[in-house]
């Protein structure tokens, strides 16, 4: 079963390079929203998660609050 993967993130943040690098060397398919491009976004990722920082990573209904590994592989089956 695919899991829907939602990254919120900024060009210049290195821990969302980190996630979005992971995604892909493990084959997952992720949607990347840019919060520095899209405003209406970024209020959607505060409303939702309560924070200004991103990464904000949801796999499914899950959020994870930066770039946890082991949350994310746990939550991917990996």
């Amino acid at each position: 079963m695919d899991k829907k993967v939602v990254i919120y993130s900024t060009p210049t943040c290195h821990f969302c390079h980190l996630a979005k690098d992971f995604f892909t060397a493990n084959n997952v398919a992720f949607q990347d929203i840019d919060v520095v491009a899209d405003r209406a976004k970024a209020k959607e990722m505060i409303d939702k998660s309560g924070q200004m920082g991103v990464p904000v990573i949801f796999i499914d209904d899950e959020m994870i609050i930066g770039f946890d590994e082991g949350r994310i592989r746990e939550l991917l089956g990996l």
